[in-house]
């Protein structure tokens, strides 16, 4: 049986240059994402790992303070990045309200407009729409040879995808009415005799902005040659119901899942081993139904296999161990095969 890892993945996929790890919180998904991009600056590859997951998750996994502070090298050609959407969010609130006082000469914004846009900072869109931002933008300075996207928890980027097309939609509609009433806006100031106020263009323009980043967002994520979904998930009923329901959503979405990723897998030599403690041999005992399932449901998915560390991976020392079993696994389908059918 071949061996897995992402290794092959990459064989297989020649121009992969983007890959977004998906999936629950506590997975691995931070860890394998930090593990990924240290594999590939090993290889003289510039590397960014991409933090969306507002918990500041690769602080913690390489112990540096990295949230909010720009892109930073921690390692040759390894760079890492981890936005604070909220601070994104209030420089672009804030710079739409100096554009509103420029467009109206205006110096305070009408408390009902105020209260608009208050409301709409509450709107969970924005967040997406500050991660939709700062994803096109780094991928767009091509700075970089690989991406790697560490994903937020909630709806395993799933949301992401679907708002971005409703977003699309929406916008289109407020563009197209907006043009038909600048046409209509246009033609009676011209017999009045009148000059079009010059905001109005701008509002048009403005909303063109929108709707090409929301495009550039939907492309990158959809390229199927140069960027990659994976999932992670581990040895649990939970998380196999809840990768299932994801590839399912993918498909909906007419996105294709390129990998997925099965971490904390207790080894199963470990029953062999006179000197391995009887709690962890029964621990290798109880994922068995579990691998069973997992190979049964995503065999043809699976694009590494991580066995359980003996201590949480922290650090850039113990990323690299974790960088290699992701690169080229030591367990691969012929011991989940085996496993699943004991």
């Amino acid at each position: 049986m071949a061996g897995v890892g992402f290794k092959y993945l990459f064989e297989r996929m020649p121009e992969l240059r983007i890959v977004i790890f998906a999936g629950k919180g506590g997975l691995g998904k931070t860890t394998s994402s930090a593990a990924l991009s240290y594999k590939l600056s090993t290889m003289a590859k510039r590397v960014l790992c991409f933090s969306t997951d507002p918990q500041a998750s690769l602080s913690d996994v390489f112990e540096r303070n990295l949230f909010g502070k720009g892109e930073i090298e921690i390692a040759p050609n390894l760079y890492v990045l981890e936005i604070d959407a909220d601070k994104r969010i209030a420089e672009y609130v804030e710079s739409i309200r100096k554009r509103i006082k420029e467009m109206y000469k205006i110096d305070e914004i009408p408390r009902e407009v105020e209260d608009y846009i208050e409301s709409a900072v509450a709107e969970p869109a924005m967040y997406e729409s500050a991660v939709y931002d700062a994803m096109v933008d780094v991928v767009s300075e091509g700075r970089y040879d690989y991406y790697v996207f560490d994903m937020p928890p909630f709806g395993h980027g799933i949301r992401m995808v679907a708002m971005a097309d409703i977003l699309s939609r929406w916008v289109d509609k407020i563009f197209e009415a907006r043009k038909e009433a600048l046409e209509l806006d246009a033609a009676a100031a011209r017999l009045k005799g009148e000059k079009l106020l010059e905001y109005e263009d701008q509002m048009l323009k403005e909303l063109e902005y929108i709707r090409g980043r929301i495009v550039s967002f939907s492309k990158l994520i959809t390229d199927t040659r140069r960027t990659a979904f994976t999932m992670v998930l581990v040895p649990e009923k939970m998380a196999i119901l809840d990768t299932e329901r994801a590839v399912e959503m993918f498909e909906d979405l007419g996105l294709k899942m390129r990998g997925i990723v099965v971490n904390q897998v207790y080894p199963p030599q470990l029953l062999e081993d006179p000197g391995a403690p009887e709690y962890l041999k029964k621990r290798v005992l109880a994922q068995r139904p579990y691998i069973r399932e997992i190979y049964e449901k995503f065999k043809d998915l699976i694009v590494a296999v991580i066995p359980m560390f003996n201590r949480e991976p922290k650090g850039l020392k113990t990323i690299e161990l974790v960088a290699e079993e992701l690169w080229s696994s030591s367990l691969d389908l012929g011991v989940l095969e085996a496993l699943s059918r004991r």
